[in-house]
């Protein structure tokens, strides 16, 4: 069976994207998501995101991580998946989703900059070496200095596998403070098992982190990620952060079908 694909990347963060309204897609196939986005015998992307209906928002998000395995909240996919949904006048400029982290909000603006509302976050773990947080996924953030020449994923994997998280592992940040409102980010993403060049819960995490421990008092956050730019907006109010808000492109790159 032939079916058609979208592919789509927000900052370098690249998803293939499948209307799946009419429940045509084998979900349960780990081995077909994860061969689809191997970038050598596939079409190749951090992951794959179905569009799915929903009975009490515009749509459904169903995400998987390029290694097959249905995942956890990804912020960046979530952005392209508005785009997508705009392309296929699902929605226009505005909309409510359900993601497997809960309801979402976001619009598109004329320069078709995606702005979507995250979770808000209330716990946050500080420790004198590094921060933990879940923004939708969870994330482990720690300022390194020569964050340029820095072995993301060495260093991201052995924090991954390491006793600090046990089985599920988590998403690992590492940030670097450019000024009081910018900082530089790479991700060593789960389920990719490698960095990549975005990462949108991370970006989110990052910000919140920063904001926490004191690196900066704004509660609008430039994120300089390796393939682009994100800001991150907030509002904190007695130790939660609400209305969070990504902000970045989300672009539609080719589009195909593929024998399943």
């Amino acid at each position: 069976m032939q079916i058609s694909f979208y592919k789509y990347q927000g900052t370098g963060n690249d998803f293939v994207m499948i209307d799946n309204r009419l429940a045509i897609f084998p979900k349960d196939n780990t081995n077909l998501v994860a061969r689809l986005c191997d970038r050598r015998f596939g079409i190749g992307a951090d992951g794959l995101i179905l569009l799915e209906n929903d009975s009490e928002t515009d749509f459904k998000m169903v995400y998987y991580n390029s290694d097959g395995n249905q995942s956890s909240m990804c912020g960046n996919g979530g952005r392209c998946l508005v785009a997508f949904a705009k392309k296929l006048n699902v929605i226009e400029n505005k909309t409510t989703f359900n993601a497997v982290d809960g309801l979402h909000h976001a619009t598109v603006g004329e320069d078709e900059i995606v702005s979507l509302q995250m979770i808000d976050v209330d716990q946050i773990k500080t420790t004198a070496d590094y921060s933990f947080l879940n923004t939708g996924s969870p994330h482990h953030v720690q300022i390194v200095e020569d964050l340029e020449n820095y072995n993301v994923k060495e260093n991201g994997a052995a924090i991954r596998y390491g006793e600090l998280y046990g089985k599920e592992g988590s998403n690992i940040n590492f940030v670097k403070k450019i000024n009081d409102t910018t900082f530089s980010l790479r991700t060593y993403e789960r389920g990719v098992e490698d960095e990549t060049l975005a990462c949108g819960t991370g970006a989110t995490a990052a910000a919140i982190a920063m904001n926490e421990t004191g690196e900066t008092d704004a509660t609008s956050i430039n994120i300089n990620v390796e393939g682009g730019k994100l800001m991150v907006s907030f509002d904190k109010k007695d130790n939660k952060y609400t209305n969070v808000f990504l902000n970045g492109p989300a672009e539609f790159v080719f589009e195909g079908k593929v024998e399943i």
